[in-house]
């Protein structure tokens, strides 16, 4: 739509529709681009602080990559589930020591649980837990094995997509949910009923429990929590190198593509960024409709 020849130079145009004049209904003068306004409100980036915020989802995917490790311990008959339970044991305690430490210097406006109630809602959770292990145990047995390997993949790859990764505390219960029914899929391939709930346990602690202690860290000293995602990182590489060399080189790759890589192609293809306003976009109300009176 280009420019068209006015009538005459004595009749102004008006840009207004309640009112007849002289020009082509697609008419515009010179001064239409007077108000064209390019990038407004453009976020700048900066490269560190947005590696910062990439650490969370590569310690995500290296948890994902520590449970699977910790299944092949297992499934391989190299780790008891005694051990495993035990340390989940250890760690939970500490962790949850941790949060109630932190929890005093965050301030919140809720009523803070008691540890009653925490201590109850554990003991319900590893109660029902351990008496449905049997038939979780047996849950799959009609489904094939490539079937529940691909069924776990799929479900984790969910978790990882679905995962909160502003705010992880609390999990999203879609995410939550796909990590769950991944490690009953995998639980169920080991070989007793015990196995299955020390996994299903260990599956808790990581996917539910350390997301609400990592938010908690992050809130009191981003600087730590990032040094703790890059230790998870590095654990899951070691981990899962320990047993899988190829998934720990394609792992390492990942980690390095999501933390490093992507950060600096967000921050160089910011530059060429170019969005423009104007006036033919859509009228934005910015007055409180609600305080008009009928």
């Amino acid at each position: 739509m280009g420019l068209d020849i006015a009538p005459g130079p004595n009749v102004p145009w008006r840009k207004v529709l309640w009112e007849r004049q002289p020009f082509p209904d697609n008419y515009v003068d010179e001064r239409f681009l007077e108000e064209l306004r390019r990038n407004e409100g453009i976020r700048q980036y900066r490269y560190w602080a947005v590696v910062k915020e990439a650490v969370l989802v590569g310690q995500q995917l290296s948890c994902v990559a520590i449970f699977i490790t910790f299944w092949l311990y297992m499934e391989q008959g190299l780790l008891s589930p005694e051990v495993l339970l035990w340390t989940s044991l250890i760690v939970g305690v500490l962790g949850y020591g941790l949060h109630n430490a932190l929890r005093p210097q965050l301030g919140t406006d809720r009523e803070p649980r008691t540890h009653l109630a925490d201590l109850q809602s554990a003991a319900i959770f590893l109660s029902f837990t351990f008496g449905f292990s049997p038939v979780l145990k047996t849950l799959t047995e009609s489904v094939s094995t490539d079937t529940v390997y691909a069924m776990s993949a799929l479900m984790l790859l969910a978790h990882l997509v679905s995962f909160p990764y502003a705010h992880p505390s609390p999990t999203g219960s879609l995410s939550l949910n796909a990590a769950l029914f991944a490690s009953v899929c995998l639980a169920s391939r080991l070989p007793g009923a015990l196995h299955t709930f020390a996994m299903l346990s260990c599956a808790l602690l990581m996917f539910a429990l350390w997301p609400c202690l990592l938010q908690s860290i992050r809130d009191h000293a981003i600087g730590p929590s990032a040094w703790l995602c890059v230790a998870v990182c590095l654990g899951g590489v070691g981990g899962l190198g320990s047993r899988w060399l190829g998934g720990a080189v394609l792992l390492a790759l990942a980690l390095v593509s999501v933390i490093l890589l992507c950060p600096l192609l967000l921050v160089k293809l910011q530059r060429h960024k170019d969005n423009i306003q104007g006036p033919w976009d859509e009228a934005e109300i910015h007055e409180d409709l609600c305080k008009v009176p009928y």
